[in-house]
């Protein structure tokens, strides 16, 4: 079922079910910190794509530091 114009679809959660906090407090899964897992479900639907973008950039740098 699509969602009507004025519906607005959830922002879903970035797990990936491979959650173990890095040394920096990153998961390695979804690199969301802590406190971005804990409150995932409380944010707002603007407030979990800056965290998402977060999670992005986070991701990137990580990525950049792996060597082959």
């Amino acid at each position: 079922m699509q969602p009507k114009a004025n519906e607005t679809r959830a922002t879903p959660s970035p797990c990936v079910s491979l959650c173990a906090l890095n040394d920096e407090g990153f998961c390695i899964g979804c690199y969301r910190d802590g406190n971005e897992i804990r409150l995932w479900n409380t944010y707002s639907d603007n407030q979990k794509r800056q965290v998402l973008n977060s999670c992005q950039r986070r991701a990137s740098l990580d990525q950049a530091f792996i060597t082959l």
